[in-house]
């Protein structure tokens, strides 16, 4: 057991979990995080409910729907903080050439920072379950579809973990890091919205009002659109009767986990000591 706790665990994933759960700011995080989300989930079920004697199902659907949205939002604002000043950080420091100097890779440096700090907000997201559990319990929603909610949340906190990893790598200082992920993660949430709106407009503009099979594929780039269309199909097609060439969640982990990927890639060619070109060309005779 020790010798595959070895194996996937190294010393900056130990020091990292381990420094971040010994500090008051875990549990007040923590307990922000779920009053935030508890709070108005059942502020909205009071006010909406408190003269009623019946609870629709439907309803409780669209409680469901609007908790998972509000969760994604959430992610979006925590997950950027959470990675953004990482590596920043150990440079501000001055221990980042440290690290360089030990046998751990530019790669396991980069991963095992993001893999901590995704994994706070795993623990974040996962301490949320009791509060589908009470919507769950009132139908309307499947298994299936709470599945399918917590698999997007992972897509997605890799995303923008991603993003601030690749802005925390790139700049030396951690606001700017922080500022710069913000911008992105927010230009892909609200941006991408923007954009499938705008482009509707204009295709309404030129080709008159109807159906644009081609706008699915930038409404679905959208993390709320592409998460609403696991209970509205409709909504990564902005409301027309237009059926999907594919699973929206399959087009966005074909679009974003390349990018992704190279985002990784980039982060660690940002922190080798030895600076190589990304193609070289093979000489004669070599």
């Amino acid at each position: 057991m020790q010798k595959l706790l070895r194996r996937v665990t190294n010393p900056i994933l130990v020091k990292e979990y381990r420094s971040r759960m010994r500090t008051l700011k875990t549990p007040v995080t923590l307990f922000l995080y779920l009053l935030v989300m508890g709070g108005v989930i059942f502020g909205f079920t009071y006010l909406q409910y408190a003269r009623n004697v019946y609870y629709n199902p439907g309803d409780s659907r669209m409680l469901f729907v609007m908790l998972a949205a509000l969760q994604l939002v959430l992610i979006a604002f925590v997950t950027p903080g959470l990675v953004a000043g990482t590596i920043s950080g150990e440079r501000e420091r001055q221990t980042l050439n440290i690290l360089l100097t030990t046998h751990l890779s530019p790669l396991k440096i980069v991963l095992s920072k993001l893999v901590s700090s995704l994994s706070f907000m795993a623990l974040l997201v996962f301490a949320t379950l009791p509060v589908y559990a009470v919507i769950f319990l009132f139908g309307g929603v499947s298994p299936g579809q709470v599945l399918g909610v917590f698999g997007f949340y992972l897509m997605a906190m890799i995303l923008f973990g991603s993003v601030g990893l690749f802005c925390s790598a790139w700049f030396k200082r951690t606001g700017v890091s922080t500022v710069t992920a913000y911008m992105l993660t927010f230009a892909l949430l609200g941006g991408t919205g923007l954009a499938a709106v705008f482009l509707n407009e204009m295709l309404d503009l030129l080709n008159g009002h109807g159906t644009h099979p081609k706008l699915f594929y930038v409404a679905a780039l959208n993390p709320v659109l592409n998460l609403i269309a696991m209970f509205e199909p409709e909504f990564v097609t902005l409301g027309s009767n237009v059926e999907p060439p594919i699973t929206p969640w399959v087009y966005f982990l074909i679009v974003y986990l390349p990018v992704s990927i190279l985002l990784w890639y980039l982060s660690v060619k940002r922190l080798m000591p030895v600076k190589r070109p990304i193609f070289t060309r093979k000489r004669k005779g070599e």
